[in-house]
């Protein structure tokens, strides 16, 4: 085929067992080629791997997927980036229902009492957690399949933290975590968004991919969070940013140790609290940090650091 397909005929594609089975075939034969990660079979391997009727008919289901999900390289095939995201999917079956999670007891902050006790279960295929004391939802986050298939409790959540970190990490640079797409970030009041007037937050930050529409929302100290010198003060303060839940971060915005305000018309100020040290970090209308500055606070007044 050639590279200008539509949807409906790329996903056509896949609508034949032996396909998919040429593209496990290479993920194994990828898989085993540990010392490079990528492999190429040539027409024989594939034919002597992959139960097929004859080597005509083969040749047929190769030339289909030759363009959009294999990459001909020689005598060899191998996948192209479109092969092996679909690949993966497949082994790891994300197409199925993930299974039942939850109720998992934790802690973290509810933006809404203020309480800290949380319940974690999974919802129309999101992770959520439920505030124990007024049933409100104090975070959701997507989740896939295989990441809670063999895992609960506790390892339920620490799976959805290092997935929720990772993407909170891309977008912060403007990278989308679901398509690599750029994302477009604006800052916003925050009762501009559902409940505002219930959640102690002035602003929030909105990204959104302009490929895929994935669109990610947080009050705007969450965000700020994430920036190198934040993970830095917190850590010398005996909190790992990195290691944390987006979830715990609400009770700071609770307890005022976290905030934010307009101090321009395109400048924004977050604070980050903790003891007698404050770390403000200024950002402009895009979310991005331009400059940071310590302060710690003594009774006759402040002092730069």
């Amino acid at each position: 085929m050639g590279t200008e397909e539509t949807a409906d005929e790329v996903f056509q594609l896949l609508s034949d067992g032996i396909r998919l089975d040429v593209l496990r075939t290479v993920a194994v034969a990828q898989h085993e080629n540990s010392r490079t990660g990528v492999a190429e079979l040539s027409f024989s391997e594939i034919y002597d791997r992959v139960d097929v009727d004859d080597t005509s008919k083969l040749s047929y289901h190769l030339g289909e997927l030759t363009g959009t999900f294999l990459r001909k390289h020689g005598d060899g095939y191998a996948f192209t980036h479109a092969g092996e995201q679909m690949v993966r999917f497949v082994l790891a079956e994300n197409y199925r229902q993930p299974p039942a999670v939850g109720p998992i007891e934790t802690e973290g902050g509810c933006l809404f009492c203020g309480a800290t006790s949380l319940q974690a279960v999974l919802e129309d295929q999101y992770f959520v957690m439920h505030c124990t004391a007024c049933d409100q939802p104090a975070y959701a986050y997507r989740v896939r399949p295989a990441q809670v298939r063999e895992r609960s409790g506790d390892d339920v959540i620490e799976a959805v933290l290092r997935e929720q970190v990772g993407d909170l990490l891309k977008a912060r640079r403007g990278v989308c975590p679901d398509c690599a797409g750029r994302l477009d970030t604006d800052v916003v009041p925050a009762d501009d968004q559902p409940r505002a007037d219930e959640v102690p937050a002035s602003f929030a930050a909105v990204s959104e991919c302009r490929d895929c529409m994935r669109v990610l929302g947080l009050p705007l100290p969450h965000v700020a969070a994430f920036h190198p010198a934040s993970v830095s003060f917190h850590w010398e303060h005996g909190v790992d940013i990195l290691n944390t839940g987006v979830w715990e971060f609400n009770r700071y915005l609770g307890d005022g140790r976290w905030d934010s305000e307009r101090v321009g018309a395109d400048e924004y100020r977050v604070e980050l609290r903790h003891d007698t040290a404050t770390l403000r970090l200024f950002l402009g209308e895009d979310a991005a940090v331009t400059r940071t500055e310590r302060v710690r606070r003594r009774d006759e007044g402040e002092r730069r650091s």
